[in-house]
Parts: C-alpha cells; structure tokens; sequence
C-alpha cells in the first residue's frame, strides 16, 4: 500500500508496525497516546520510511506530534 494518501500511511504504519491505528480516526492522536508506541517503534517507522525510498530527517519526525504530521513530512520530503 501506498505511503501517499494518508489512509494508506496509516494502513501500512499500522501494519507493519503491528499498532493499533484507527484509520482515518488514529491521525491525530498523539503519538505518545497510540497503544503499543515506543521509542523502538520511532526506528522501526524511520526504516519503513527509508525503505519506501522516503528519506525524512530524523530530527523532523522527533519534532512530529502525531501520525497526520509524519504523513506531512513524507510528502514535504518525497
């Protein structure tokens, strides 16, 4: 699935990070808030970016308040 459309994202964020994610309802839930959402999962959601071929600075992420402003950054950065 597609990183391009932000139900897709979070279809596959969802997926491949095995987080409970409602979808569209999870975009703007904090990230803190998400179940299961930890510091692993922050490297594991830059490896999933990277290997789709969408390079997001890490520090941009670190600053990304919920899974709606990651989506933003994947878009901004290609």
């Amino acid at each position: 699935m597609g990183l391009d459309s932000l139900d897709g994202f979070l279809r596959t964020v969802r997926d491949d990070l095995g987080l409970d994610i409602a979808v569209p309802g999870g975009a703007d839930t904090a990230l803190g808030d998400l179940p299961g959402w930890d510091s692993l999962n922050l490297l594991r959601l830059v490896a999933l970016l990277e290997e789709s071929g969408h390079r997001v600075p890490v520090h941009r992420l670190l600053e990304a308040r919920c899974l709606r402003e990651v989506h933003t950054l994947v878009k901004e950065y290609g």
